[in-house]
């Protein structure tokens, strides 16, 4: 298992619609291992492959109280099925938007459909935290950020200064690369 860089906003490849998975491979759930260790290094609950550069329709999660111990989860091919009408606000941050957290209403429960890591077809009605985390990751599977769904001006102001970060941390590894020639 490995660490893998987490991209972040502004990486154009977040916008990308990640493809489907026609079997789940040893490649595959070597992958789905990084991405939880990366997960759980960063820290954070939930991971989408795409999050690591990877376009594939795949998540990796785990919502359990560091009590329980770890429950990761795996998610081939996520469908969700059947959201339900009724709304439940959360507050959520994303790992490739770093230090933005907002609250977003999102559907209470809901069904999904995928490929677990062994591959075998499964079902989970999702409700609470666990729901909130599946619609969002699986968002990334369709090049959606949660910042898309605040207003243009909180938007604007995240993504403005993701940039600003991005920008330092470029020059601050152009003057580390330069003082090492």
């Amino acid at each position: 298992m490995a660490i893998r860089e987490i991209i972040t906003v502004p990486d154009p490849r977040l916008r990308e619609v990640s493809k489907e998975v026609d079997e789940v491979t040893d490649e595959h759930r070597a992958l789905m291992d990084d991405m939880l260790e990366t997960m759980y290094a960063a820290p954070g609950i939930g991971l989408a492959a795409i999050q690591v550069g990877v376009p594939l329709r795949i998540i990796v999660m785990d919502i359990a109280d560091k009590e329980e111990g770890p429950q990761p989860r795996y998610f081939v091919n996520p469908r969700i099925i059947d959201p339900a009408e009724e709304t439940a606000p959360y507050e959520e941050g994303c790992l490739s938007v770093p230090d933005a957290y907002e609250e977003l209403e999102r559907p209470a429960t809901c069904v999904v459909e995928y490929l677990d890591y062994e591959g075998k077809p499964q079902r989970l009605e999702a409700d609470g935290l666990l729901a909130t985390c599946i619609q969002h990751e699986m968002d990334h599977l369709e090049g959606i950020l949660f910042i898309d769904y605040l207003s243009r001006l909180k938007r604007d102001r995240i993504v403005k200064r993701l940039k600003k970060e991005a920008k330092l941390k470029a020059k601050e590894g152009d003057k580390a690369l330069a003082a090492a020639e």
